[in-house]
């Protein structure tokens, strides 16, 4: 069994390759480098090596399936969105939510119909039915 890292979070790169997995629900490499491939071009080895460390890290599962990998999603996006947030609040707002809430609240590019959308679900969460 491989050894799971520490490291709850993806870098970039990772992240770009965990979106296009969770977006298909997995694949062979060749599988995934396609999709990649129609964003930026990549080489197959250099997408074999990022699958490889990701699947160390706990991020994806592997299984063979004739001579190939097979690799799917070991995190769901749900759980991964959570695990990301929470970080971000912890290091970059003391592990204030309310302050995180309130960046976004304050960004201009959050249009009055985004707001309206962001208050409606904080009603639905609190059980506040006055919209």
């Amino acid at each position: 069994m491989r050894k799971k890292q520490d490291n709850p979070l993806l870098t970039e790169v990772e992240l770009e390759f965990m979106t296009v997995v969770w977006e298909t629900g997995g694949g062979t490499v060749r599988d995934i480098l396609a999709e990649l491939n129609k964003r930026q071009e990549r080489a197959y080895t250099s997408v074999a090596t990022v699958l490889k460390i990701m699947e160390q890290k706990g991020f994806l599962t592997s299984e063979r399936a004739d001579r190939s990998l097979v690799y799917r999603p070991a995190v769901p996006k749900a759980d991964y969105q959570k695990t990301t947030l929470k970080n971000l609040s912890s290091k970059l707002f003391n592990g204030a939510p309310a302050a995180l809430v309130a960046r976004l609240v304050d960004d201009e590019d959050v249009t009055d119909d985004m707001l309206v959308e962001i208050r409606a679900m904080l009603n639905e969460r609190l059980g506040d039915d006055e919209r």
